[in-house]
């Protein structure tokens, strides 16, 4: 299936590792010229070095040292990338805290960077978007947004509520022609990440969430970057205001 994401102009925050990293890939390897950036300058140069070997010949694929806590920062960022392509496309939020104590300094630090990380990120991408035909949105949240699970945590409220923003921005930029989706991901494994951590620090909560699902294992950063690089696409071109669950199967509920 053709996804017409070659020529596309794509950015991806929090992108030099991990599940943002495997988007990155993707994005680049079905055709698309794509701009990264993270907090450490070193990761997101080593991050572009791996991603341009994927890309196909005609893309580019750079990036850049950006905070998604600075607003003036991320700003420059994104209009210089979207200068250097000529206009954006495609815009990824993906930058986490992953704010998991319930203390006030986790709930302050989830808001400013899982939050007010998005909307940053969005309202300095949307006047590209709005000239583009093809804009797209899409805002990585967590299965931990969609059922109880672990507590009281600042993590799941403020998923929840990146969720939201997502299905009302959605609304309001339907008529722009700007769509807006978000990808929920479940236990997805990589070595440096969250479920890498805990199979070495905390076996036996891994092992209980290894055995919770369905498929009997844990998934991929690539398996995420194939739900978000289709929604982002133009082979989705009237899906808006929807939230994919990517999880095996893990979360016990309804999905209306």
């Amino acid at each position: 299936m053709d996804l017409g994401l070659a020529g596309k102009r794509a950015i991806v925050t929090g992108a030099s590792r991990g599940i943002g990293r495997a988007i990155a890939e993707r994005l680049a390897a079905e055709g698309c010229s794509v701009a990264i950036c993270a907090r450490n300058g070193e990761e997101v140069a080593t991050a572009v070095t791996a991603i341009q070997k994927l890309a196909t010949r005609d893309a580019v694929v750079t990036g850049g040292a950006a905070d998604v806590a600075d607003n003036a920062g991320l700003t420059a960022w994104i209009d210089s990338v979207a200068a250097s392509f000529g206009g954006l496309d495609i815009v990824v939020a993906n930058v986490s805290a992953l704010a998991g104590t319930p203390d006030e300094a986790s709930w302050r630090l989830g808001m400013e960077i899982d939050m007010l990380g998005t909307v940053r990120t969005v309202d300095a991408a949307m006047p590209h978007l709005e000239k583009s035909d093809c804009a797209s949105v899409v805002a990585v949240s967590s299965t931990a947004a969609l059922e109880a699970f672990g507590g009281p945590r600042p993590y799941n409220a403020i998923k929840a509520a990146v969720i939201n923003y997502m299905s009302n921005l959605a609304t309001a930029f339907a008529p722009k022609q700007v769509r807006a989706n978000t990808v929920s991901p479940g236990t997805i494994y990589f070595d440096d990440g969250v479920w890498g951590e805990r199979k070495r620090e905390q076996p036996e909560i891994y092992e209980y969430a290894l055995g919770n699902n369905p498929m009997g294992r844990m998934g991929t950063p690539a398996e995420v970057a194939n739900a978000v690089a289709f929604v982002a696409s133009p082979a989705a071109s009237f899906i808006t205001g929807a939230n994919l669950v990517v999880d095996g199967g893990f979360t016990r509920r309804v999905q209306y």
